[in-house]
C-alpha cells in the first residue's frame, strides 16, 4: 500500500501537553472525530458527550519502563532499548548509536556474540536475531543483577528525536497503568491513553460509560523499519471478556484505548466474535482482509502513516475514512506522537451517507 501522505516537522509534539504553560492538564490535547467521512474537531475533555451510555472502552493497563539505558560494546558507546522479556529469561533488546543530541539513531544489529557492558557490572551477550524479518532487535542474555533492577536505576524512557528532552517516568505512565506481578511492563508507553485523567474518567463513569482493563506490553516501536508487531505479551482477564460480551448484547459501542488494546481483545475473540479470558504471546497483526470482530471503535494517537498501524485503522474504519481523517489532521495542524493529539474513529451513524473523498489514498 503506497501512502502520500507526509508529515512535516513541525507538527512533532515536542513536550506534553502539562509544560506548555500553568493550569493545563494531559487533557488539554485536541481530538479529532470521525464517522465514516464525517470529521469534527473537539478538545479531549469533551470525550464524555461523545460517548453514550452502554459504551465500553477498552483500557491497558501495562507500566512504562524506564527502557533505555547506556553500555559500552568494545570502545564504543551505544545505548540499549530493552523491549520484551521472553519466556527463557533473555530480553529482546535494540542497540543504537548516541547522536550527541540526547537522542538516538539506528546501528547495524548484532553480531552474535557481541557483549555490551550496562551500570552495576551487568553484561548482555547478543545470541540471535529476534525475527528472521530483520536484524534490527536481538535476543540477548544478561549476567549479574536482573535486568529490571538495572532499569530501576539506571535506566531511562525511551526517547526519540522530534521530542525536546528527557522527561521524567512518570509523564510516560497513563492514569491506568497498574505494577504488573512480576515487573514487567512496556517498553513504550501505551500513548493513547495518556489524555485521561482521574477526573476525565470519573466524568465517563457518571455518564455510564464502562471501562474494561486488558494488558499488552508493548515492545520497541517499529516505525523507523517499518516491520510488522512483534509478538507481545497479553493478558484479558475474565472479568473483563464478560464485561465486552454483555456490552456488545446491551448494542454497547466497543471502543480500544490504543491499537495494543486492539490487538489484545482480537486475540481473546473467537471467530463467533465471544471474548473469552486468555493470556499468552500475540503475534496477530490486524488487516482490512482479517477484519476486527470485537472493536466498533478505536481512540488513537496520530503517527508517522507505517504500514501496520495504518492497516488496523482501515479495518475498523475503512481506507478512504483514513485518508479523509489524516487530511483533516494535517490541515488542522493536529500534533503527532505520544505527546500530541488524538483521533477517535466511531461507527458510522447512517451507512448510506455519501463515500468519502480522498486526495491521498
Amino acid at each position: 500500500m503506497t501512502v502520500a501522505v507526509h508529515v512535516p516537522e513541525e507538527l512533532s509534539a515536542r513536550i506534553p501537553v502539562e509544560q506548555h504553560g500553568a493550569g493545563l492538564d494531559r487533557d488539554a490535547v485536541r481530538l479529532l472525530v470521525s464517522r465514516g467521512c464525517e470529521v469534527s474537531h473537539h478538545a479531549f475533555v469533551e470525550l464524555p458527550r461523545l460517548l453514550r451510555a452502554g459504551d465500553l472502552l477498552v483500557v491497558n493497563t501495562s507500566p512504562t519502563l524506564a527502557a533505555a539505558v547506556d553500555g559500552r560494546a568494545g570502545d564504543a558507546r551505544v545505548v540499549v532499548h530493552f523491549s520484551t522479556r521472553g519466556d527463557d529469561g533473555r530480553w529482546a533488546v535494540e542497540l543504537r548509536e548516541p547522536d550527541g543530541k540526547g537522542t538516538t539513531r539506528a546501528r547495524a544489529g548484532g553480531p552474535a556474540g557481541l557483549e555490551v557492558l550496562l551500570p552495576g557490572g551487568v553484561r548482555l551477550v547478543l545470541e540471535e536475531p529476534l525475527s528472521a524479518r530483520g536484524d534490527r532487535l536481538w535476543w540477548a542474555r544478561a549476567s549479574g543483577a536482573g535486568v529490571l533492577g538495572l532499569l530501576r536505576e539506571h535506566g531511562r524512557p525511551i526517547r526519540y528525536s522530534y521530542t525536546e528532552r528527557d522527561q521524567p517516568l512518570s509523564v510516560y505512565q497513563t492514569v491506568f497503568a497498574l505494577p504488573s506481578a512480576d515487573g514487567t511492563g512496556s517498553a513504550e508507553m501505551p500513548s493513547a491513553a495518556r489524555p485521561f485523567t482521574a477526573r476525565l474518567v470519573a466524568e465517563l463513569v457518571s455518564r455510564g460509560v464502562q471501562f474494561a482493563p486488558i494488558t499488552l506490553h508493548t515492545g520497541v516501536a517499529s516505525t523507523e523499519a517499518h516491520e510488522p508487531p512483534y509478538p507481545e505479551r497479553f493478558s484479558v482477564p475474565e472479568a473483563s471478556a464478560r464485561l465486552i460480551n454483555e456490552a456488545q448484547a446491551a448494542d454497547g459501542r466497543i471502543v480500544a484505548v490504543g491499537t495494543t488494546a486492539v490487538r489484545a481483545v482480537e486475540s481473546a475473540a473467537g471467530p463467533d466474535g465471544v471474548v473469552r479470558a486468555r493470556e499468552g504471546w500475540t503475534d496477530l497483526v490486524v488487516t482490512p482482509e482479517r477484519g476486527v470482530r470485537v472493536v466498533d471503535g478505536l481512540l488513537t494517537g496520530l503517527h508517522e502513516p507505517e504500514a501496520s498501524h495504518l492497516l488496523m485503522l482501515e479495518a475498523i474504519a475503512g481506507r478512504a475514512a483514513v485518508g479523509r481523517s489524516y487530511e483533516e489532521a494535517l490541515r488542522g495542524l493536529y500534533l503527532w506522537h505520544e505527546f500530541g493529539d488524538v483521533h477517535l474513529i466511531l461507527p458510522q451513524e447512517d451507512p448510506h451517507t455519501v463515500h468519502c473523498s480522498s486526495n491521498s489514498w
